[in-house]
């Protein structure tokens, strides 16, 4: 007499990204499970598509549905759900408390996967940069690391956090060389802001869908894998050193966001941004609860530099400021290097662009008050890239700052000067980046 086992169903929480990577590892295959449904959160656009039956596996012949987070209860209800599985990042306790009880009310378990079960093994070493928060400033960092280890002849091979905007099909390993490939691959603004930083160094930088497979592209093309990771998600690399930026101006972030506490508890090294922007007070929280939870991470004081190569187009003008979407729009900064260049480089007025918002720009602003004198990079899709020129274009304005490290100048046609501000990264107390290239070289 065979007796017939039902699979464990599962619904995966996510934002086209996490969520794939978590499915691949764990469920993909896994005759134990029936994924039912992906849900979506933050990512215009990636809700109402499927995860393609050519990626999803043997078990999945139709592929997944990917249904917004709203309809989580129901779909738990309607299709029994035994288990969601909670994967992706930039979330408050509060946010992982709400998605939990929703679970737990409609009678499904509620499951975080923990970074042994998730993170791949490379035979190449790997040095993970990650952050307690979206706008942290983990670019800057990631850079000098980039910098320091080519300084030894040492050629690293970044490797992004996805960002599963295009066709999941055509996008299971990504290889960015050039501006050219940035075309090819229709990149997103938000692609654009972290593909383009290592292009400007000479260096290729893959993304995709399937980490596994691109593990094994990056392992051919240099001596170091990077792992840059997105938003305050922890790697999916099992690294031999980590770096987690914290951020001086948002004290509690490290100890309370998720999974922001994770990157600040397995950190080999914390640099502390923004001290000079921030209280002596909000420095020492953060320190003290760097410490509190991982005593034996080193700890840097650091600052980021704005530089703005052009300040005789500030000086004295009506500026637009932009800054990258990510950071202030679901990082809840308020504003980032275009706003900070703009004030030190003497901008007579910083235009509010708020009144001049059209479109998808109008309901960004609704959806998050916080920003005031900052217009969000917003280009996810043709129809917000056309409404962020509109924005750009009916602002009066004698100059844009572009914070964003994305030159959007490719996308849009602005009818104005633009000028590109960035950050660059000045450790002031601690280790120096030399210092801790050092101790990770000594890991190996």
């Amino acid at each position: 007499m065979f007796v017939l086992v039902r699979r464990t169903r599962v619904v995966i929480v996510g934002a086209g990204g996490r969520d794939f990577h978590n499915f691949n590892v764990v469920f993909r295959d896994n005759p134990d499970y029936e994924v039912v449904a992906f849900t979506a959160a933050q990512i215009p656009g990636v809700e109402r598509r499927r995860y393609p039956a050519e990626l999803a596996g043997s078990l999945y012949p139709d592929g997944i549905p990917i249904v917004p987070e709203s309809r989580l209860g129901e779909v738990i209800r309607e299709f029994h759900v035994d288990e969601v599985v909670l994967s992706y990042s930039d979330l408050r306790y509060e946010d992982v408390g709400r998605i939990a009880s929703i679970a737990l009310s409609s009678g499904a378990s509620f499951r975080l996967l923990s970074p042994r079960e998730t993170m791949l093994a490379s035979h190449k070493p790997v040095i993970a940069v990650t952050a307690v928060r979206t706008g942290a400033g983990k670019s800057t960092v990631s850079r000098a690391v980039v910098r320091e280890l080519l300084s030894r002849g040492i050629k690293p091979v970044p490797v992004r956090h996805p960002m599963a905007y295009g066709d999941l099909r055509e996008m299971v390993v990504q290889v960015f060389r050039n501006y050219e490939d940035l075309a090819r691959w229709r990149v997103t603004v938000e692609e654009r802001e972290e593909y383009e930083q290592y292009i400007r160094m000479g260096l290729p930088v893959l993304a995709g869908v399937d980490y596994g497979k691109v593990l094994t592209v990056a392992e051919g093309m240099g001596d170091v894998i990077l792992w840059d990771g997105g938003n305050n998600d922890f790697p999916f690399y099992k690294f031999n050193y980590m770096i987690t930026v914290a951020d001086a101006m948002r004290p509690g972030q490290e100890v309370g966001s998720y999974p922001g506490e994770v990157n600040t508890r397995m950190a080999n090294a914390v640099i502390i941004n923004k001290v000079s922007q921030a209280s002596k007070d909000s420095v020492n929280k953060v320190v003290n609860n760097v410490r509190s939870v991982n005593p034996r991470a080193k700890i840097c004081l650091a600052d980021m530099e704005v530089v703005l190569p052009e300040p005789n187009l500030v000086e004295g003008k009506r500026v637009l400021v932009i800054e990258d979407s990510p950071t202030v729009t679901h990082g809840g900064v308020p504003y980032g290097a275009g706003y900070v260049a703009a004030k030190k480089y003497g901008a007579s007025e910083i235009i509010d662009p708020r009144p001049y918002a059209v479109g998808t720009l109008k309901k960004i602003y609704e959806e998050y008050p916080h920003m005031k004198e900052v217009l969000p990079s917003t280009g996810y899709t043709p129809e917000q890239l056309r409404d962020l020129e509109e924005t750009i274009n009916r602002t009066p304005a004698d100059v844009v700052v572009l914070g964003t490290p994305a030159d959007i100048t490719t996308l849009l046609k602005i009818n104005m000067p633009v000028v590109k501000a960035t950050w660059e990264l000045k450790i002031l107390e601690g280790p120096s980046m030399k210092e801790l290239i050092d101790e990770f070289l000594e890991f190996l």
